[in-house]
């Protein structure tokens, strides 16, 4: 019988809806997505939450000065979180809101829960109120909140929880030494924070407000609304069934409570690692009490039999994202917008395997190079960007799957470029550079070298593994064996360091191992260079030869790309597929990439299509992205609450491109045709036209009259990008597929960016006003025939 399923649940933040979700936001749902896909590969019956906090005085102001309901306002800004996660494939198996009336009915059961046990009553205060922090702040009348800005000088009646009761269990159990016992802080420097702020004596909370009414009403007393504190932590509870009658969600409960995980940001552990916990341990029946009674003593160990039951056993902080030194914040006006990256990135998604399942057709072998070059598929560093051709069953990519693959990329960047818990810094320069440095040269170049010289040389089989009694036939042989099992040895050790670190959220140093991994299985090719005919070696020697260098190094990519598959899904489910590996969500549901052992790839295997993984970007895609968000910006600062319903922060950007109205006398008067020089037949010459065919049309962000083109020129030409200003009369669905006449060989320019390497042929009157008609040619002209 198997071993039962160990549950894990997890959380991140709860997002505050008073703008936009920006790259932070992406930064903590990526880890624990991660996370989810690790542990569910894992078999661990998994269950990861995410959602949006929308109660509060914060909120209700920004819905006011956007004159819209409260509700409206949330109900647009939730549905922005829910739908970016949906664009990057986030696995979340639930979405909790805060206004959502399951949620509603746990925290108004959790308020009764406290308020029988003893733990809140009613007082009046005074005190200084950041809006900005939904938070009391020690001082006088002017201090400035966390936020920034100056408090607000607040007296009300007020409903407290005595959160003093609470600072010694806390401290206990923070400190408690005992692996199993729950509340684990991570970073060392976050826990030390928490045990400085719980030393310093804990005052009781003010847990409700009478000055506003967006908010959960208390029971029995509705001028009063719970601190959003209160209910939005509750959410990790209400979520999974807390506060329902329904016999279902009370097992759901029962069956993952207490959260194994809250994934956090640095700013708000306070909250998660004080206030939460102490609210959690209130609950213990062992406390209740009247109000006008002191609060039973318990003993740590008491404290901690509860504590094992309610609390979570891990709060981990992920640090700050830096943008031009400073945290990214809305206030600062310095995010960055996700949506900006999956825009520019997407249009890089090589395309796809179609129909699923067909692994009959194989790229081209024109062009294909002696030393494991890929010609096209995934250039190596030194291969001309137009060279190589397509499998002929790939398709361009979705805007879904565009959308995949620019999340990858992301995903790869942070979790690579920033050891997490630390504060880390953003910049789209530092994205480019590493996207190409460690996907397009590293990995997708390795892959796509390594699959194209089996295709070539083991017509697209995986090769056996000779055994190795052949080292004593040749020193050249022994050699290769010697160093294949090198390689091996190396190879076996990482899927076990790999879960080292990822078990203790060291995403930085695992990735940063599994890039080592890829180094030196690009130093072993090119030291053995299985292209390479060896004098005097025998045929079946040569075979022999390079069946131990390609299939040691196919097998070791299918270990590294089973680390990498929490990381990059979308990339990683191409490479299995090259591989003749399947579905890798399957082989992850099958427990096939858990215990990863030598030997899994099995000889015989037959390759799937080969496709590009990672093609390079273009370092003019910083400018782009930067323009992006320059547009974003100012358009949000000129954008009024009737433009934009939700913030100043949340218009959207529609540039319309406007002319100035041409006059009734422009408008009749047919312009002079324009004289054309005449010129030589040696000009006629030097233009090289040729047939292509275009592959891909997609639009540029931010460029209303650009498409960017990838046309195929053929197995000699390869394809090449080309920009074409024909974006007001085609639109890319109907380009796709036709054969056009290119100029092959015009200089390169640059717009937006990006290179053009090309043009297209169209005629169009002379004024210019009608709409050019491509040159086309049939299907029965072969792609790269020359135009005379």
């Amino acid at each position: 019988m198997p071993d039962t399923p160990q549950k894990f649940y997890l959380t991140t933040p709860i997002y505050y809806v008073n703008a936009r979700p920006h790259i932070g936001h992406a930064y903590s749902t990526i880890a624990a997505d991660v996370i989810a896909r690790r542990h569910r590969l894992l078999g661990d019956d998994t269950f990861f939450l995410t959602g949006t906090d929308e109660h509060g005085q914060k909120v209700q102001r920004s819905a006011e000065k956007a004159g819209i309901p409260p509700q409206q306002f949330t109900d647009q800004v939730s549905a922005t979180f829910r739908d970016l996660w949906a664009r990057m494939g986030i696995t979340n198996d639930d979405y909790i809101r805060t206004t959502d009336d399951r949620h509603k009915r746990g925290v108004q059961k959790l308020w009764r829960d406290l308020e029988a046990n003893g733990a809140i009553y009613l007082s009046t205060y005074t005190g200084q109120y950041s809006v900005g922090e939904e938070m009391f702040i020690d001082g006088p009348p002017g201090t400035l909140g966390p936020d920034g800005k100056p408090t607000e000088t607040v007296t009300e009646e007020n409903y407290f929880f005595r959160l003093s009761d609470f600072q010694l269990p806390l401290i206990d159990l923070i400190e408690s030494t005992d692996p199993h016992a729950p509340l684990h802080i991570q970073p060392e420097a976050i826990r030390n924070e928490v045990l400085s702020f719980l030393r310093g004596g804990l005052k009781d909370l003010s847990i409700s407000r009478t000055t506003f009414d967006w908010g959960v009403p208390v029971p029995g007393n509705p001028k009063h609304v719970i601190y959003v504190w209160l209910d939005a932590l509750a959410n990790y509870m209400t979520a999974i069934g807390y506060g329902s009658d329904s016999p279902a969600d009370q097992a759901k409960f029962a069956k993952y409570w207490p959260a194994d995980l809250h994934l956090v940001g640095k700013e708000i552990t306070r909250f998660h690692c004080v206030y939460w916990p102490a609210f959690l341990l209130a609950l213990n029946p062992k406390l209740k009490h009247a109000p006008d009674e002191p609060t039973p003593h318990l003993t740590p160990a008491e404290h901690a039999e509860w504590a094992a039951k309610w609390l979570p056993k891990s709060v981990v902080a992920n640090g700050w994202l830096l943008f031009e030194e400073s945290k990214m914040s809305k206030s600062r006006g310095n995010v960055i917008r996700t949506e900006t990256i999956l825009d520019t990135f997407g249009p890089l998604c090589p395309p796809v395997h179609s129909p699923p399942g067909d692994t009959s057709a194989s790229a081209t072998d024109a062009g294909s190079r002696d030393d494991g070059g890929s010609s096209g598929l995934q250039p190596a560093e030194s291969t001309p960007k137009d060279a190589g051709a397509l499998a002929p069953c790939l398709t361009p990519p979705t805007k879904a799957q565009q959308d995949l693959f620019a999340s990858d990329v992301i995903r790869y960047f942070l979790l690579r470029e920033i050891p997490f818990g630390q504060d880390g810094s953003f910049s789209f320069d530092a994205l480019i550079t590493r996207y190409n440095a460690d996907l397009a040269n590293g990995y997708g170049n390795l892959v796509s070298r390594t699959l194209k010289m089996i295709e070539t040389y083991f017509s697209r089989v995986i090769p056996p593994h000779p055994a190795l009694e052949v080292e004593s036939v040749d020193s050249e042989v022994s050699f290769t064996a010697q160093s294949c099992d090198k390689l091996r040895s190396y190879l076996i050790d990482a899927p076990s360091d790999a879960a080292y670190r990822f078990e203790r959220h060291g995403f930085h140093s695992a990735l940063e191992g599994v890039l080592q991994l890829v180094g030196s299985l690009d130093l072993f090719l090119t030291e053995q260079a299985p292209w390479r005919t060896v004098p005097g070696l025998s045929a079946d020697l040569t075979f022999v030869r390079r069946a131990l260098i390609l299939y040691t190094a196919a097998e070791s990519i299918r270990l590294i790309t089973a680390l990498l598959y929490p990381i990059m899904p979308y990339a990683t489910a191409s490479v299995w597929r090259q591989l003749g590996l399947g579905d890798i969500e399957e082989a992850a549901r099958k427990g096939e990439l858990k215990d990863l052992t030598w030997g899994g790839l099995k000889p015989g295997t037959k390759l799937g299509p080969l496709a590009p993984i990672f093609p390079r970007a273009d370092k003019g895609l910083a400018q782009i992205m930067n323009e992006m968000e320059a547009a974003n910006a100012t358009a949000a600062a000129k954008t009024t609450t009737t433009d934009a319903p939700l913030t100043e922060s949340f218009s959207d950007i529609k540039p319309i491109a406007t002319q100035p109205e041409a006059s009734a006398t422009q408008k009749s008067e047919t312009p002079e045709p324009t004289p054309t020089p005449t010129i030589t037949i040696d000009d006629f010459i030097k233009v090289d036209l040729r047939v292509g065919q275009i592959a891909i049309a997609e639009r540029i962000p931010k460029a209303d009259k650009l498409l960017r083109l990838e046309v195929d020129l053929g197995p000699i030409l390869g394809r090449r990008q080309i920009l074409s200003g024909i974006a007001e009369h085609y639109t890319p669905e109907e380009l796709i597929g036709r054969r056009i006449a290119v100029i092959a060989n015009l200089a390169p320019r640059k717009m937006r960016g990006l290179e053009s390497h090309g043009m297209l042929l169209a005629a169009s009157d002379d004024a210019h006003t009608s709409k050019p008609i491509l040159a086309t040619f049939s299907d029965e002209v072969p792609l790269g025939s020359r135009i005379r």
